[in-house]
């Protein structure tokens, strides 16, 4: 079936299930409207609070009862549901999760948050999304923003921001208790108990514990990734008064994971040796929040973090400690101004041991980080059009100071029609690994290369740092249209052309002879450049109390030079369809298909790994057995058999993703 052909089908089969009727009158189980779902108050856009319609940006909202219907146990496969988001497994405990593109391991594009908490990596740029993890039950919402976030979040937010907010302690009180099981979801379990102190005084404590089993490589043998994670945590929010707000919340967190990675070695034939690597990993973090409401125009927050993590593995051991304090005001300024700024001092440590494959000069580093933005909105027209101009300044160890500055507008034509546009400039700042870092990626026999080297030696390739690697930059021109005609339907359609400036790129030296073999080096630089341009869709439509129906539809081309040629999925979609088959018995189906696209792969000689497009299914059943306790049956991946959703760029060798079904108990009291 061609591509124009089956997005026909996809669409077709959609409006079809919206001709869906019940079967006699329900419950319903859907909470809110579209018109509601479009009013929900964001927070992410311009660090204040104000209704998802009236965003001038490409946002999204996944809500808690999204996450329940999808049947995910992790964020990252519960992103899957935005246009715009790559999300490809890229083994039992890996994923890629980009925006807009250039998908990756480490896709160092994307700014991802929890609760305000940056859990962005500045060691190797990304996110780590195997320890980065709450009590999916707690999850409020989870705000993606596809395009720069700069002006308000600061560097890194270059193709998107993702912002998970967990509930307030006072909307979870009592108790739950969950415990599943599958072929694949070995141990699902969760508990979590909230009470109140007092009137004004609510906490809760949880505790979720996973065991996940290993998957298959493409070549037909395990793959060795099995892994767990034991996790604990609590929040407080208290009213301290009537104008002042306090949040204090905290996490630990402790996982094994295993690893099967080809490491570069000098043992003949290959010179790489498939080795189980074993990894520890420790992590805390504690935050606290005050917000003083001084009139119903003007508020002031405080939050300061800290988060620790120690990473012990068989090829390296690490240590980061970061400690981050940011204060933010927000004033109206006449009948017109409304003006939101602030100011920001991160402080990070880290500490990397040696290894005969990773290396870092120096193995000890101290970054400061200091910051501040300030942006106004500004309304025009009788409030029909909001205009919003802001720059965010900040100085950082490596490309020192950045300048990102946005301009944005949006107009209600009227309550069902709203049109908005942005213009945006932001920067990613080199990490760790770009400007410190030895690593050893790979090795070839010279016998395969159409080399003038005598058959048989090792050619080891080793990627080197760079302290003179600057910063990379985008400026992002955006557009978008939002159209909720009545309560049961709405549409928001974005567009987007981006051009980028000072890429990584590594450049190749010339072939150094060493003991044994030959060594060729590559340097990072920032001699690449690409411009992109895409179309994001997403349809919510309400039929009737027995269903509901979501589509989302993306389309992404590159213009690249070639070598950032990577991550690119030219089609997306995902549709879901809920029922509600009784008043105590749902179904939820979501067919997803990602077309093909090139990922970076270093044990290839074209450095190129092609990934098949693919079609699936997910489906889940969930029946209430009493008021208080649930059923659900969930199976995953069901259309395709086992199949390579993404390649990790070095060390590892292709992984299948295969269908997986398991069982949950829910019990609250």
């Amino acid at each position: 079936m061609s591509k124009s052909k089956f997005i026909l089908f996809i669409f077709l089969c959609f409006l079809t299930l919206c001709k869906c009727q019940a079967l006699a009158a329900q419950k319903d189980i859907f909470e809110l409207s579209m018109e509601e779902l479009m009013d929900i108050e964001v927070t992410s856009v311009a660090k204040k609070s104000q209704n998802l319609s009236n965003s001038a940006a490409a946002i999204h909202v996944i809500t808690n009862e999204d996450i329940k219907r999808s049947g995910v146990t992790n964020i990252p496969d519960a992103l899957r549901m935005v246009p715009g988001i790559t999300v490809a497994r890229i083994d039992a405990n890996k994923w890629a999760v980009s925006a807009r593109g250039f998908a990756g391991r480490f896709a160092n594009a994307l700014l991802v948050l929890i609760d305000g908490r940056s859990v962005y990596t500045p060691a190797f740029s990304g996110v780590y999304w195997e320890i980065n993890d709450v009590l999916l039950e707690d999850v409020d919402r989870i705000e993606v923003i596809r395009g720069p976030g700069a002006t308000v979040w600061g560097a890194n937010a270059v193709n998107g921001v993702i912002n998970i907010i967990t509930k307030h302690a006072g909307d979870t009180q009592g108790g739950y208790v969950a415990l599943g099981s599958g072929n694949h979801e070995n141990i699902i379990s969760g508990f979590r108990y909230g009470d109140a102190l007092g009137q004004d005084t609510f906490w809760r404590f949880y505790a979720k514990h996973q065991s996940r089993d290993e998957f298959t490589l493409a070549s037909g043998s395990d793959a060795g990734d099995a892994w767990t994670k034991t996790q604990a945590g609590f929040r407080l929010d208290s009213m301290l008064s009537s104008k002042d707000s306090l949040t204090v919340q905290g996490d630990i967190y402790e996982a094994d994971i295993d690893q099967t990675l080809l490491l570069a070695g000098l043992t003949p034939p290959t010179y790489l040796t498939s080795t189980p690597v074993e990894t520890d990993i420790k992590g805390w973090n504690f935050l606290s929040r005050w917000k003083r409401t001084i009139s119903p125009d003007s508020d002031f927050t405080l939050q300061v973090y800290y988060d620790g993590k120690n990473q012990a593995e068989d090829i390296n051991e690490s240590d980061r400690d970061t400690f981050d304090i940011d204060a933010t005001h927000r004033f109206a300024l006449g009948e017109s101004n409304d003006i939101v700024w602030g100011i920001r001092y991160r402080y990070t440590r880290d500490r990397f041991s040696e290894s005969y494959i990773v290396s870092m000069d120096p193995t000890e580093e101290e970054d400061h980080l200091f910051s501040g933005f300030f942006q106004d909105e500004i309304s025009l027209a009788d409030d029909a059009v909001k205009l919003t101009l802001g720059s965010k300044i900040e100085h950082n160890e490596y490309s020192h100071m950045e300048i990102q500055p946005s301009i944005r507008a949006l107009w209600a034509v009227n309550n069902e029609h709203k049109i908005w546009g942005a213009v945006s400039r932001a920067v990613r700042t080199p990490s760790r690994f770009e400007s410190d870092a030895e690593i050893k990626n790979a090795a070839f026999n010279t016998s395969r290369l159409n080399l003038l080297l005598p058959p048989g030696l090792p050619l080891t390739v080793v990627t080197q740092g760079n302290e003179d690697y600057d910063s990379e930059k985008v400026t992002a021109y955006e557009l978008g249209y939002r159209f909720i005609p009545v309560d049961s339907f709405s549409m928001d359609l974005a567009v987007f052309f981006n051009a980028y400036d000072d890429l990584r790129i590594a450049e190749r030296s010339a072939l150094v002879p060493t003991p044994g073999g030959v060594t060729q080096y590559l340097t990072l630089t920032n001699e690449a450049s690409a411009e992109t341009y895409g179309l994001e869709f997403s349809l919510k439509y309400k039929y009737s109390d027995f269903f509901q129906g979501h589509l989302a539809y993306s389309f992404l081309e590159d213009k690249t030079d070639g070598y950032y040629s990577f991550g690119f999925p030219r089609h997306q979609i995902s549709l879901q369809g809920d029922f509600a088959i009784s008043k105590n018995m749902q179904l939820n189906l979501w067919f997803r298909f990602v077309d093909e696209m090139h990922a970076l792969y270093a044990f290839d000689t074209s450095r190129t790994y092609e990934v098949d497009s693919y079609l699936t299914m997910d489906v889940r059943f969930a029946w209430q057995i009493m008021p208080d306790l649930e059923l659900s049956v969930v199976g995953q991946n069901l259309l395709r058999g086992d199949h390579v959703e993404f390649v990790q760029e070095s060390f590892s060798a292709p992984v299948e993703v295969g269908p997986s079904a398991y069982c949950k108990l829910t019990y609250r009291f």
